[in-house]
């Protein structure tokens, strides 16, 4: 088994945190899906394309997101949604890095939400594909995450 790499992301979402957290608790599938300029979307999973350029070459392929859970912490000091997901390849997911991670929701104001984004993704093949991670495949996964979440945000930016 692989050794999982840690990534993370952050953007900011013009609007109010409950605004926010209603359109990913009840629309996670259309979100992500037409954030990610998707062809299928299927309960609780969406199949999505995500795509980045690194040096100057384009990466992509279609994925499927699997949302896990939602779970709001509500504190004294602070109130937060936290929904678990995981993607994989769409076909032929053995030849590609796979995801689990958290998208951490919060107020910042009155008007602003941030969305984390904290996960760790294991590339194949073992070995090998440590060794292409090293090299460039971890590049590749971190301007990947950072497209994603910046597509979700500008759609909630654009959407709510």
């Amino acid at each position: 088994m692989s050794k999982k790499t840690d990534i993370r992301c952050y953007d900011y979402v013009n609007h109010p945190y409950e605004k926010v957290c209603d359109a990913l608790v009840h629309h996670s599938n259309q979100v992500f899906h037409n954030a990610t300029k998707s062809a299928e979307t299927r309960a609780e999973n969406v199949a999505a394309g995500l795509h980045v350029k690194v040096a100057g070459i384009e990466f992509g392929k279609e994925i499927v997101i699997d949302i896990q859970s939602y779970t709001d912490v509500l504190s004294a000091r602070k109130k937060e949604l936290a929904i678990r997901l995981s993607w994989k390849a769409a076909s032929a997911p053995q030849l590609f890095p796979t995801m689990d991670a958290e998208l951490f929701v919060y107020p910042i104001t009155a008007t602003e939400t941030q969305l984390d984004f904290r996960g760790q993704y294991e590339p194949p093949l073992s070995i090998i594909g440590r060794a292409i991670d090293a090299v460039v495949g971890h590049r590749i996964a971190e301007a990947t995450v950072h497209h994603f979440v910046s597509e979700v945000a500008d759609y909630l930016r654009n959407n709510l």
